[in-house]
């Protein structure tokens, strides 16, 4: 029995299948993955995408922020590829549970994922940082320079930026998620971004799943390791 048909066996026999991914999931709708070789960290720009990305970079250097966002971080025509497709299939099914996503693309809930804790927020919402009026990713790409609610205060996107904390929130709901899971399947992700990576600890289910083109710290614990692409990998089974 192959790989591919290990992971089919798995997920006919589990009941609460949840899924943690990150980057890697995305990098087959064409978004950049931070992190890769041809990803944003090699481009050039005045500042790393690590400073720019950060708190006191959108406090300070606003309208340079919003330069590198709307050029970098809005991927609007990218659509679900068949990792996203199969997993809101087998929520339609009754056997996966919820997507745990480090992503901020909304790329799970556009292929139809019902239950999304989205770690780092997504791009799609926005609020204003004076009377904290939600706006749409419209009000970032129909404005210049910085985006201003009717009241005059910033727009600005519902992600985390670097120094700035997860949503208790949505962490809580991950947690409750994983820590009642039969079946645990990462992918996409080298687990090296915390503090979402940490939340896999509390997995105490049967059958860990780990599907990465590279090493990850949890690769010993993994009961069925597949270093292959998740949109292939999720096509086939």
């Amino acid at each position: 029995m192959d790989n591919i048909e290990k992971l089919s066996e798995t997920v006919k026999n589990s009941h609460n299948i949840v899924f943690f991914g990150g980057a890697g999931v995305s990098t087959e709708s064409g978004i950049p993955d931070f992190r890769s070789v041809d990803g944003l960290y090699s481009q050039q720009w005045d500042y790393p995408p690590e400073t720019i990305l950060s708190h006191t970079f959108f406090m300070k250097k606003t309208e340079e922020f919003y330069r590198f966002y709307r050029a970098k971080m809005l991927c609007l025509d990218a659509k679900p590829n068949s990792a996203h497709i199969k997993l809101a299939e087998l929520e339609k099914e009754g056997k996966l549970t919820a997507v745990v996503t480090q992503n901020i693309d909304g790329l799970h809930q556009a292929a139809g994922s019902k239950t999304v804790y989205e770690l780092h927020g997504s791009v799609l919402r926005n609020y204003c940082t004076k009377c904290r009026k939600f706006h749409d990713v419209h009000a970032i790409t129909d404005s210049q320079g910085v985006p201003k609610c009717d009241c005059g205060g910033i727009i600005k996107p519902d992600v985390v930026l670097y120094e700035e904390s997860l949503d208790d929130d949505t962490v809580n709901g991950a947690v409750r998620a994983i820590a009642s899971a039969d079946t645990l399947i990462i992918g996409g992700t080298s687990l090296n971004v915390y503090p979402a990576a940490g939340l896999i600890r509390y997995f105490k289910g049967n059958n860990l799943v780990i599907i990465n083109m590279s090493p990850t710290q949890m690769d010993k614990n993994a009961d069925l390791l597949i270093c292959d692409r998740i949109g292939e990998v999720f096509s086939r089974i």
